[in-house]
């Protein structure tokens, strides 16, 4: 007798395979997060790249308030799913290069075989790698999962060398804190390597301010098939008068910046018989400092907009729309003492409005709203302290202008001005140079008020202003002689 067994057979078959296929997943998933990725690596914000005693082997070990994975040598990640893109040729080369620079900075001094090393942002851990492959064995990698992560579990001056590729730095969201934490845990007489993307000199100069704990030693550029970077080599040094001694209210302008004025748009010589057309229009032209620089390494952006009137004027219709940011956040202030335009500001996030009129003291002060019913827009008149006139006018507060500049942002800020202040702008400029705050404006757009043409009135000049052009071409002029970004507003 004979029992009929096919479709039943094949079906058992089916299962089965399809069993041991999901084991099979269920296999390598676990040896990847066990072994590889680490149950610690997953539950907070830092994986670690480190020396255990095995080569190719990784562990998951818990250090402070941080989690960790520690890894040896990058080749041990080669078991992991991530194997085939560290066999890779371009993850081979990669090692070499590292190996090269590294064989570079030992030859150069930067760098000694006994040196405690932390590369950081080193997320496949060539890095790591090719420090053990030319003998440098205490050497450590951190990747950073967490934008919200920066404070490095490591004690103060731990390390000899700290690297960092152009994964790192370049991509860092918070680079104040980044360099805040080399400083911290870099030895003093410790070497700092950093590559970039970044080559102007203006990025370089920036890059030199945000890590003030270090003197600067040399930059070169790199370039090979597949790497155009630039290499910056610091050394930290000990603080012990707190830095050069000046006023507080000195400041020089770099030449570095002062170059870059030279490459703005031309100033507007010729007073414009339309004013308000021929200014407008010049925006056009304006080359704007983040266009022709990185504006990279810096600890804030900010832009300030002085005389801002509503929202929705300068600062959306022109900052946020046109002006190149680069991708960075920028915080917003916004100055104006109009009360009808206060109301409005409470719903916007991410500016914060200072209900005040910009000027060169703190006192109390008059001003006079032009409110034009037909066909006009609300503007704002000359303000004036309250004493100095016996015109009546709307009473505001009036802040020093340039005082709540310095404790508002630092050189390591990167800071935009706009200023339409009503012909104030002839009291704040010399106050800003007076305190020193100047300095701290990397690019201003001013729009100075004169007795221009009348747009109602053909021939007639305004008489709410007595400044002419030729004195608003010579306050440009003199901002840009000593070094200022300064650009013609409408």
């Amino acid at each position: 007798m004979e029992w009929y067994t096919g479709k039943p057979s094949l079906l058992k078959n089916l299962l089965v395979r399809l069993f041991l296929f999901c084991l099979t997943i269920i296999g390598i998933r676990f040896t990847y997060v066990v072994i590889i990725r680490g149950e610690s690596c997953d539950s907070d914000d830092f994986c670690f790249f480190s020396s255990p005693e095995k080569p190719n082997l990784v562990t998951g070990v818990k250090e402070s308030s941080s989690s960790a994975i520690i890894l040896s040598d990058a080749a041990s990640a080669l078991s992991s799913p991530e194997k085939t893109a560290l066999s890779t040729k371009d993850w081979k080369k990669s090692v070499d290069f590292y190996s090269s620079v590294f064989q570079d900075l030992i030859v150069d001094g930067y760098l000694l075989p006994n040196s405690k090393s932390l590369c950081l942002e080193t997320q496949m851990g060539q890095e790591v790698y090719a420090l053990k492959e030319i003998g440098v064995l205490d050497s450590i990698g951190i990747y950073n999962k967490s934008s919200k992560a920066n404070n490095h579990p490591f004690e103060n001056n731990t390390f000899d060398f700290i690297f960092s590729s152009n994964t790192g730095l370049d991509s860092s969201l918070k680079q104040g804190e980044f360099a805040a934490e080399v400083c911290r845990t870099l030895k003093p007489e410790g070497f700092l390597v950093v590559h970039t993307s970044s080559k102007d000199t203006y990025s370089l100069n920036s890059f030199i301010d945000l890590f003030n704990c270090c003197k600067f030693i040399r930059s070169r550029d790199l370039t090979t098939t597949t790497t155009n970077v630039r290499e910056i080599v610091m050394k930290k040094v000990n603080i012990l008068n707190g830095g050069e001694s000046s006023s507080v209210n000195e400041c020089s302008i770099p030449e570095y910046k002062k170059e870059l004025v030279k490459l703005s748009e031309p100033l507007i010589e010729e007073e414009p018989l339309k004013p308000w057309i021929t200014l407008k229009r010049n925006i056009k032209n304006v080359k704007y400092l983040s266009s022709m620089a990185d504006i990279n390494f810096k600890e804030r952006y900010v832009y300030v907009d002085v005389g801002a009137r509503s929202y929705g004027s300068s600062i959306v219709s022109w900052f946020k729309k046109q002006y190149p940011k680069q991708n960075k956040t920028f915080d917003i202030y916004a100055i104006e003492a109009d009360k009808a335009f206060h109301e409005e500001y409470r719903s916007k996030k991410g500016v914060t409005l200072l209900p005040y009129a910009a000027w060169v003291r703190n006192e109390s002060l008059f001003f006079e709203v032009n409110d034009v019913k037909k066909g006009g827009e609300r503007g704002m008149g000359r303000i004036k302290p309250v004493q100095s006139s016996s015109v009546g006018g709307n009473e505001i507060i009036g802040f020093d202008f340039a005082n709540w500049l310095k404790m508002t942002v630092t050189e390591k800020d990167f800071v935009v001005v706009k200023m339409d202040v009503e012909g104030t702008e002839f009291d704040l400029i010399p106050r800003l140079y007076e305190t020193g705050a100047i300095c701290l404006i990397d690019e201003i757009f001013l729009e100075c008020h004169y007795n221009r043409w009348q747009k109602c009135c053909p021939g007639q000049r305004s008489p709410k202003y007595e400044k002419t052009y030729g004195q608003c071409l010579e306050l440009f002029t003199s901002l840009r002689q000593s070094g200022i970004l300064v650009h013609q507003w409408w």
